[in-house]
């Protein structure tokens, strides 16, 4: 007699498993060993067209079994009354499974075990093979199984196989809507109650720098399908490795998750008495406590974990190198350039030496700059693979004391590990497993973001259409062979959940060959820059995406405009301004999500500090000054102690003389568009950057009054929704600068190169506002000027240099009178046009100017509010002027 059995607590992989075993076994028997998980029986209960004719043990007569067809199991031991026939000569074993059978207990003579994420995908895989095509019904049950076991598809065991097999299932009638009934279930009061015990009782577990996660309870009854409880907690914590111990009545339950390839969890629970495969095991103990499962745990799980760090984890990329032939002034001049230590010497494309900045300070020293770099390199030094275990470095530059180790691929250089790279891994490993993008360049303290953490941002907090651009730039750097990241201030934003839509997307390689090739996916323009190797793609709706080769820059002089050179991606977000703005996060398929942070970024983020990431950076740019201050207001942060020493000695240095004033004036536009840009401009005034500006800005001036009161104006004239244009940076602009006479006004325009459209409000018009102030002023307060003197005073002015009136005086009458204007008497125009002169016979000519005048004038005083008003005037002219 043909059986066929799975493990002792079936799921829904046994039934689905067993099901297609039928089809390979038509005679077997199926039968259950134990009991099975709460949604199978749910589901068996609620189904009961699924039901294929499943025996209990006890209608089986165990001496009758020749052959013992085992689905989703391995181990004697979990496979209850049916461990005496395997044990019995003569009965044929037949295996399948999707864990790996270490304890070797069982000797069958076919066996079919792959590491793929479910049982059913092995069966699934013979059924393609042998053409064998279910039914629906056994489709969507075999499809339980592979959903169930696999998370929906999305555990970090799926394979390809398993996506392969689910299409396969499709294809043969599997119902996705029964799969989706029965896969998500809603947790029991009681369910509830013990995943609230679990996680008040959690502590993590550090196994050379990866957390696990032990939780525990007891309770004195039994709760079914504890294993949903724990893809709960699981996702709710966002957990990489988790176990939990649960005593219900007389035995501990085990059940442990891992999403990481160290922490075999199935090897682990293997030795108390449990089994699974590597991201998914149980295990039912009755011979200790839940206090002895709990101390022998950890103990175990020292045991099976071992971190794999390798090269390909710490190296950089796109390393620079001098040729041997090179003279000993050109490779000191290339260590000053890049700001590194230490450089390879290539002939061709093998390492044939290295020199180090000391080395050649000494030889420059020495006047030997004209010798070929070759005499002075360092010709002993050892080279590494990619995938050469971080204990063999270690134990290269501790004993060889080698600084700087190549990284070669077959003999090519592929990248460099300096003995920084190692002592950063070595601190920051004690809290982050390795990971093959990283690049072994963490985060300094402060939150650590995981990739399925990013990828939750991501989907949480970005539109769908970012989304889907972010996927399909992955896509496309996939196709091409290259990898892209987005950066800086949209990374920086999507962490602190501040709303940001502008992409600034870096490649490396040949990002202007990107550019078009998405474009073209997306039936967009592209417009290159093939010097600085940049591109802007600009879609039907206008919206842009920056596109650039990852690329590094050099200052030849301070605040001159930098040289660039093409670079890893590291070397890129080097030549950024802040650290929060060296985030960068991984868009290809295979590393979606994950977060490159060489420079700190995530600390400085955590401690809400503003932090340059060189001593040199205001220096080489010091425009970086006024970005440090908008940046600091902008996002409540606080400029770091040494950021704002540097800054201040920029200051006194007077290195904003060095670069252009048109630079200066970009900067000064974005914080003045700021919504509340005081903070920032009394920020800039303590740093003496606004005398910088101008001598005349760096004298006492009530600022908070003037920007409250431009700021108030502003808010006020937006609340009247007049549909008109404006930029209310102008009006903060002359807020800031309305200390300035009107020669001064010129000279810091002159200074700033500040646009001719602009000059004429900041200069003429300015002026004209300030002595119409003093008209008003003249006047007393309760005599309001005739509203066509108003009307004519205040029309050539622009809004903004209304609105910086209204801020400007002190007077309550004053403001009444601009608002008066803005409100009652801009839109005013005759009631009569020039079709109606012209049908009252007056002739045209410039009298039609001098006639609408004065019917405007008319109309404002109240003279003539009508139609027939106004065709009067007109009359007596014509009668004085026949």
């Amino acid at each position: 007699m043909d059986v066929s059995t799975t493990n002792i607590n079936a799921d829904f992989d046994c039934l689905g498993s067993m099901i297609a075993a039928k089809r390979l076994y038509p005679d077997a028997e199926m039968v259950f060993p134990g009991g099975q998980e709460r949604t199978l029986r749910e589901f068996f209960i609620k189904s009961v067209q699924y039901v294929y004719g499943f025996k209990r043990v006890k209608d089986i007569d165990l001496d009758e079994i020749t052959r013992l067809i085992l689905v989703d199991v391995c181990q004697t031991t979990r496979i209850g009354p049916f461990a005496k026939v395997v044990k019995r000569k003569g009965v044929d074993v037949h295996i399948y499974d999707h864990h790996v059978n270490k304890s070797k207990d069982l000797k069958p003579s076919v066996e079919h075990i792959e590491t793929v994420g479910a049982t059913v995908t092995v069966l699934t895989h013979l059924f393609m093979e042998q053409g064998i095509h279910p039914t629906a019904d056994e489709a969507t049950m075999m499809m339980l199984g592979l959903y169930e076991d696999t998370g929906n598809l999305i555990f970090n065991t799926t394979t390809v196989k398993d996506y392969q097999a689910a299409a396969y299932l499709l294809q043969h009638g599997a119902n996705l809507n029964v799969v989706s009934d029965f896969i998500v279930q809603e947790l029991t009061p009681d369910q509830v109650r013990l995943l609230n015990d679990l996680l008040a009782n959690q502590s993590v577990l550090n196994i050379q720098g990866i957390n696990l996660t032990i939780a525990h309870a007891s309770v004195d009854y039994f709760v079914p399908d504890i294993a949903a409880l724990v893809h709960k907690l699981k996702d709710m914590e966002n957990l990489d490795a988790l176990f939990v111990a649960v005593r219900m009545e007389s035995r501990v339950f085990v059940i442990a998750r891992s999403r990481l390839d160290e922490v075999n969890v199935g090897d682990i629970l293997s030795e108390l008495g449990g089994g699974g495969h590597a991201s998914a095991a149980s295990g039912s103990i009755r011979d200790m406590t839940l206090l002895q499962v709990l101390e022998t745990l950890p103990r175990i799980i020292q045991k099976h974990v071992h971190p794999q760090w390798q090269v390909r984890h710490l190296m950089s990329t796109q390393v620079k190198t001098v040729n041997v032939q090179d003279r000993t002034a050109v490779a000191h001049q290339l260590l000053s350039r890049y700001n590194i230590n230490a450089m390879p010497v290539v002939a061709g494309q093998e390492v044939v030496g290295v020199v180090t900045r000391q080395l050649l300070d000494k030889a420059v020293y020495h006047g030997l700059q004209e010798e070929p770099v070759s005499e002075y390199m360092s010709r002993e030094f050892h080279c590494v693979e990619p995938h050469t275990p971080v204990d063999v470095l270690k134990s290269l530059i501790v004993e060889s004391n080698q600084r700087f180790v190549p990284v070669t691929d077959d003999g090519v250089l592929v990248g460099a590990v300096t003995r920084t790279d190692l002592l950063r891994h070595l601190a920051s490993s004690a809290g982050v497993a390795p990971h093959p993008v990283d690049k072994g360049l963490l985060s300094r303290g402060g939150r650590i973001y995981k990739a399925n953490q990013i990828q939750r941002l991501i989907r949480n907090r970005l539109p769908k259409r970012i989304q889907e651009i972010l996927e399909l730039l992955g896509r496309v750097a996939d196709q091409l062979d290259l990898h892209v990241y987005v950066v800086g201030g949209f990374v920086r934003d999507l962490l602190l959940n501040v709303e940001n839509f502008d992409l600034d997307i870096v490649v490396e390689g040949d990002g202007i060959l990107f550019a078009k090739t998405f474009a073209t996916k997306q039936g967009a323009r592209v417009r290159c820059h093939r010097k600085f190797g940049t591109a802007v793609v600009i879609y039907p709706d206008n919206f842009k995406l920056d596109i650039a080769s990852a690329r590094m820059e050099y200052y030849l002089r301070p605040g001159a405009l930098p040289d660039v050179e093409h670079a890893s991606v590291k070397m890129d977000l080097y030549r950024r301004d802040f650290t929060i703005n060296t985030l960068a996060i991984t868009l290809n398929p295979d590393n979606y999500g994950s977060l490159l942070d060489y420079y700190g970024g995530q600390r400085d983020i955590t401690e809400k500090a503003i932090r340059v990431l060189h001593n040199l950076s205001f220096v080489e740019d010091p425009t970086r000054m006024f970005r440090a201050v908008r940046f600091e207001q902008r996002l409540d942060f606080k400029i770091g102690k040494q950021t704002e020493h540097l800054l201040s000695s920029a200051v006194r240095l007077e290195l904003l003389g060095k670069i252009s004033g048109k630079r200066i004036f970009n900067e000064i536009l974005l914080i003045l568009k700021e919504r509340n840009p005081l903070p920032a401009v009394e920020r800039m005034n303590s740093f003496g950057l606004l005398k910088a500006l101008h001598p005349a800005l760096g004298r006492k001036t009530d600022y908070l009054r003037l920007f409250d009161q431009a700021r108030r104006a502003t808010d006020w004239y937006d609340l009247l929704y007049t549909g008109r244009a404006y930029s209310s940076w102008l009006c903060y602009f002359m807020v800031l600068t309305s200390s300035l006479d009107s020669a001064a006004m010129r000279e810091l325009s002159d200074h700033l190169q500040i646009p001719r459209r602009y000059r004429v409000i900041l200069e003429d018009q300015r002026d004209d506002g300030l002595d119409v102030l003093k008209r008003l002023g003249r006047r007393r307060s309760h005599s309001a000027p005739k509203d066509s003197n108003l009307y004519r005073w205040l029309k050539p002015l622009s809004t903004e240099v209304l609105l910086f009136m209204m801020a400007k005086s002190g007077n309550e009458y004053i403001r009444q009178w601009i608002s008066h204007y803005f409100t009652q008497l801009r839109d005013v125009r005759p009631l009569l046009s020039g079709k109606d002169l012209q049908a009252c016979g007056v002739a045209p000519g410039p009298i039609y100017k001098q006639l609408l005048d004065e019917l405007l004038k008319a109309q404002l005083d109240g003279r003539a509010t009508t139609v027939d008003a106004q065709r009067q005037i007109v009359m007596r002219h014509l009668r004085k002027n026949p």
